[in-house]
């Protein structure tokens, strides 16, 4: 939400995070700059990014929990 873009995320379980967001180009490539560090203790190998149209689907930002 402080990126202001919306989506959503969810923790795999093979350690992987999944992510979708949708917003303003550039908001949405400085939530990318965050992944690519991660939050405090966190161990980033690599980030994978896949461009998609703009479907305006979310109306804010949830964390989703299960698979």
């Amino acid at each position: 939400m402080r990126h202001n873009v919306a989506g959503w995320v969810r923790n795999l379980p093979d350690g992987r995070v999944e992510a979708v967001f949708e917003g303003e180009k550039e908001n949405v490539d400085r939530l990318i700059e965050f992944c690519r560090r991660g939050p405090p203790g966190a161990r980033v190998t690599r980030v994978d990014v896949s461009w998609e149209d703009y479907t305006g689907e979310f109306k804010g930002f949830r964390i989703r929990y299960g698979y």
